[in-house]
């Protein structure tokens, strides 16, 4: 008998200005998710239609994830994503 795995808590965090793709009403950067065990990197970017363009740094738990690894990197319990657009200073 299979049984469904319950949802697990994970903490999103966009920066600059893809922090306008988090639900509204939110006050910080940051929102916490129930998520599915399996959820990848990819997933929530399609999730909060965040354009492609501006995923640039992308973090879990403060270590950095590669490009290409960001299509098959699950979540686990707890962790917390954070996404960066490029930007540009001087």
């Amino acid at each position: 008998m299979r049984t469904e795995a319950s949802p697990m808590k994970i903490t999103f965090k966009l920066y600059a200005t893809l922090s306008d793709y988090l639900p509204a009403g939110q006050r910080h950067n940051a929102v916490e998710l129930d998520v599915e065990p399996a959820t990848t990197i990819a997933d929530l970017v399609e999730r909060f239609h965040l354009p492609a363009r501006l995923v640039h740094l992308v973090l879990v738990n403060g270590v950095y994830v590669a490009p290409e690894q960001r299509m098959a990197r699950t979540l686990a319990p707890g962790d917390a994503l954070a996404i960066w657009p490029p930007v540009a200073g001087g």
